[in-house]
Order: C-alpha cells, then sequence, then structure tokens
C-alpha cells in the first residue's frame, strides 16, 4: 500500500472522481469558484449548511453519482500534533471507503504563506505516518496505490521542511527493525545494517566481543554467552557542531530475543520478544533522522547488541560479574538482563563521551505496564530539568510520559549480601522503580540523566493515534522534539 503525490496545474473535470477541499472551522470554503464547478459550487456550500459538522474533522458525501465530495477541517493549533491526528483519520477514512483517487483544492493553500501551507505539510505527515505497514514476509502484499493529485496554480514543493522526511525515515527505521522477526535481526546482522548509516554521514563504531572483554564489560557480555550469535556494543555519532561541543547521548537496550536464559520465560506470547529490542531501535532511528536533516547538534546513540539464550554456556541465577564500572552484580534472575546490557553502556558512555546528559531507552520490566499500561511510558531520572523538558516535549508530539520516583531508601531492595547489588528485589513492589535504581548506580559522576522504561509502548496490538498496529516508533519523535525546542 502506498501513497502517490502529484502535483498539477490542471486537471480536467471528467478525471475528478473525488475532490478534497480544506476548509476553515466553520467549513467555509473559499477556492470553489477557482475550480470551474459551475452549478456544483452552490450545491456544495448549500449541502455544508444542511449538515451539522461542529463536531467532525472531516465529511464525506456525495455529490452526484461520479463525482465524490470530501471536506477537512483546518485547525488553527501551535502544535503540529493536532493536524497529523486528522491525517491519521483521514487515511483511515480513505481506506475503509476505498477512495483511490483525491484531488485536494490547494489554491488557497499556495497563494497564502504560513500557517496554511505548513497545516497541509502536517496534515500528509499524519497520512503518511499511519500508512506504514510491515509485508516484508508475505508473498502477496498488498499494492494499492492511493493517488492524490494536488491543484494548484503554481507548482510548489511539498516538504519544503526536511524535518517532515527525516522523521519520517527515522520512524520507519526504527518500525522495520523492530518487525523483524530474531532469526533475521540477531545481533550479528543488526550490526551489520548499522554499518550502513555511515552513508547518512554518521560515525559509527562496533565493539564486538574481543573488544568488549578488554574494556571489561562482563555485565553485557554475561547477558549473551549463552547465544551461539556474538554481543556488540554499537556507538553512532552525529557531530553537526564543532567537535568541542559537549555531545548529548542516547543509550539502547538491544536485547535482539529474549528467552529469559537459565530463567526461562512461559512459552505464551513468547514470539513478542523479538521487540525486547525496541529501546535500542529508538536510538538508531533518531541517529538517522539527525544525519539526514543535518542536525545542528552533537549527538551519540550507544546500543548494547545481544541475544539472551538458555545456550551450555548459558549465565546461571547466582553468577556474579564485575561490571566496567568496577561494581560486582550478583545476578539472581537471568530474565532481568536489560538492565545488565544497560549499566555497562551507561557507564562506558558517560566515561568516554563526557556528555551534557543520557537519555536510555529500554522495554525494561512488565511493571511499568501493570503502572500505566500503553498510555505513558515511564520516566525516571536525576535531573528536575531534563524530566520536565521530557514531558513537555511528550505531550507535544503525542508521545506521552510519567515521571515515577527514585529514592535511596529503594537501595536496600537491591542490596547484595555477596555483591555490591542484586539485578532483582527478591521482596516485591516496585519492579520498575527498583530496576530504574539499579541503572541510576552506573551513572557515576552526577550527568543529567533520565530512563526511559517503553515497555508498554513500543509495539501495540491494536495500533494507536499515528500507527496502524505492530512496531509504533516511540520515542523517535519525543527526542527529536527536545532536541529541536532545546539543544539545536
Amino acid at each position: 500500500m502506498a501513497i502517490k503525490v502529484n502535483i498539477k496545474k490542471n486537471i480536467p473535470n471528467k478525471l475528478i472522481k473525488n475532490y478534497v477541499f480544506f476548509t476553515d472551522g466553520d467549513f467555509k470554503i473559499n477556492g470553489l469558484k477557482n475550480l470551474n464547478l459551475g452549478k456544483d459550487s452552490e450545491l456544495i456550500k448549500s449541502t455544508i449548511k444542511s449538515l451539522n459538522l461542529s463536531k467532525k474533522n472531516f465529511l464525506h458525501f456525495n455529490l452526484n453519482p461520479n463525482l465524490k465530495i470530501t471536506l477537512v477541517k483546518i485547525i488553527n493549533s501551535k502544535v503540529s500534533i493536532d493536524n497529523e491526528k486528522i491525517g491519521a483519520k483521514f487515511y483511515d477514512f480513505i481506506k475503509s471507503n476505498s477512495i483511490f483517487l483525491l484531488t485536494f483544492d490547494l489554491i488557497n493553500i499556495t497563494q497564502t504563506q504560513g500557517k496554511n501551507k505548513i497545516f497541509f505539510d502536517e496534515f500528509l505527515h499524519g497520512v503518511n505516518l499511519k500508512s506504514y505497514v510491515f509485508e516484508k514476509y508475505k508473498t502477496k502484499k498488498d499494492n494499492s496505490i492511493y493517488k492524490i493529485d494536488i491543484l494548484a496554480k503554481k507548482p510548489f514543493k511539498l516538504y519544503q521542511d526536511k524535518k517532515f522526511t527525516s522523521i519520517l525515515e527515522g520512524i520507519k527505521f526504527t518500525k522495520d527493525l523492530v518487525s523483524e522477526p530474531g532469526n533475521i535481526l540477531h545481533p550479528d546482522e543488526y550490526t551489520k545494517r548499522l554499518k550502513q548509516l555511515t552513508k547518512f554521514g554518521l560515525k559509527v563504531v562496533v565493539y564486538d566481543e574481543k573488544k568488549l572483554r578488554r574494556l571489561k564489560m562482563n555485565a553485557l557480555l554475561g547477558v549473551g554467552q549463552g547465544s551461539v550469535r556474538g554481543s556488540y556494543l554499537v556507538t553512532l555519532e552525529w557531530n553537526g557542531l564543532k567537535k568541542n561541543k559537549k555531545p548529548i547521548a542516547f543509550v539502547g537496550k538491544g536485547v535482539c530475543f529474549d528467552t529469559g536464559g537459565i530463567s526461562l520465560k512461559p512459552a505464551k506470547f513468547m514470539e513478542d520478544m523479538t521487540y525486547d529490542m525496541a529501546g535500542s531501535a529508538v536510538v538508531v532511528g533518531l541517529m538517522k533522522n539527525l544525519a539526514l536533516r543535518k542536525a545542528k547538534v552533537n549527538a551519540v546513540g550507544v546500543v548494547g547488541l545481544v541475544e539472551n539464550m538458555p545456550g551450555g554456556n548459558a549465565q546461571r541465577p547466582g553468577d556474579i560479574v564485575k561490571s566496567l564500572s568496577g561494581k560486582t552484580i550478583e545476578v539472581l534472575n537471568t530474565d532481568a538482563e536489560g538492565r545488565l546490557v544497560l549499566a555497562d553502556a551507561l557507564s562506558f558512555t558517560e566515561k568516554k563521551f563526557k556528555p551534557q546528559f543520557i537519555i536510555d531507552l529500554a522495554t525494561l520490566t512488565g511493571a511499568i505496564i501493570v503502572a500505566l499500561g500503553s498510555e505513558y511510558a515511564g520516566l525516571f531520572s536525576n535531573n528536575d530539568r531534563l524530566s520536565k523538558q521530557i514531558f513537555d516535549c511528550g505531550e507535544k508530539v503525542d508521545e506521552k510520559v510519567w515521571r515515577m520516583p527514585l529514592h535511596k531508601n529503594y537501595d536496600k531492595l537491591i542490596n547484595s549480601k555477596n555483591a555490591d547489588m542484586q539485578n532483582i528485589n527478591y521482596v516485591g513492589g516496585a519492579g520498575s522503580t527498583t530496576a530504574a535504581q539499579f541503572l541510576q548506580r552506573f551513572i557515576l559522576n552526577k550527568t543529567p540523566w533520565a530512563h526511559l522504561d517503553i515497555a508498554g509502548m513500543a509495539f501495540s496490538k491494536y495500533g494507536g493515534a499515528l500507527n496502524s498496529g505492530g512496531a509504533t516508533g516511540f520515542g523517535v519523535r519525543l527526542l527529536n522534539k527536545l532536541i529541536e525546542d532545546h539543544y539545536e
């Protein structure tokens, strides 16, 4: 399924099957006289007046057996999400009504500078976001093409601002990665795909097992030692400013498949554990977006890529490992593996790049789904300013977060008798908080840090306002907005 857009100066009326008019809040159409519809113009106006449209974003009706009319209400909003949601709803609408040819009246938009043109870009962005499907492995694909012909007196470029196409590419890359099955996107293959991002201007460095052992990243390596696949840490750097400017850093959990290891998960729904690498996919999708739009920021993405398998060499419950930070960890449950991967990745990022802040993303705990469902990601942070920035940006792009507590009193739940700490809280309760409290111990130099637990947000069975189900790409838009508003 695809959306194909053409801009034309003239379209013969006999070829037009569907007219789409953008209107103001009262559904007044100013461009009708320019479309040479004759008596039909008055009929459209009278039809509009006879209908109650106050609570609708768009309206569709047959003007005659050969001509359909669709009206789309413009929202004069300061945030693009409102018009993007209208575009997403419009995509569902044309799909369910089998409308394959649309002609947009953009005469007013091209004659008027500013908000109307921006509105259309936002609207079309919503259409594109909603239309994503993952059909790579289907032998019969939906090859439907929804044609949109734009009628405009003067030619113009869609998406003159690269931010729309760049973020769309970043989100698509994230969704594609999360949608891949575990037998295809294992750590070895994932690493190969990340190397290809150098063509967009990113500096990509791969640390394989030999290098990780030299760095003493035993927490990360322990997770992957039961798999025949390799374990890796990959860094992606974008330098859009002077090199001496401190970067901002994003760290992602990349457990390509999580069986739970020796602490084996139940068989039911284990197939969903392909998306346990969604945190890493968000980081690399964000970095691709920054490179494509030539963002004026120095940024680094760091992802730990492993596969958690119950092989003959797998990590055992009760094992003790020494992390990159020098702190020792008693592994009481091998299914609490994401925090082990992130522990070394966080310490590495802080030590090597000395960033302004670090934000990590992970499908870390089922407990966050119990607390927040699939409406909010859990936000944990050591910094109020960074937390507020993330929260506010989440509201703007409808990728919402909710701040959860961190406190030294939780430390007693993860202190170990045999090591510096244990990787789970056996007392019970506060599962997401104790996981975040664990991660905080690996921020060694008081760098501003935030942890986003996206376990309830990375994948959707039913879809949402801007996604059609499956991988959501949650986090790419949020972090891109954070950079746009505060760090460029």
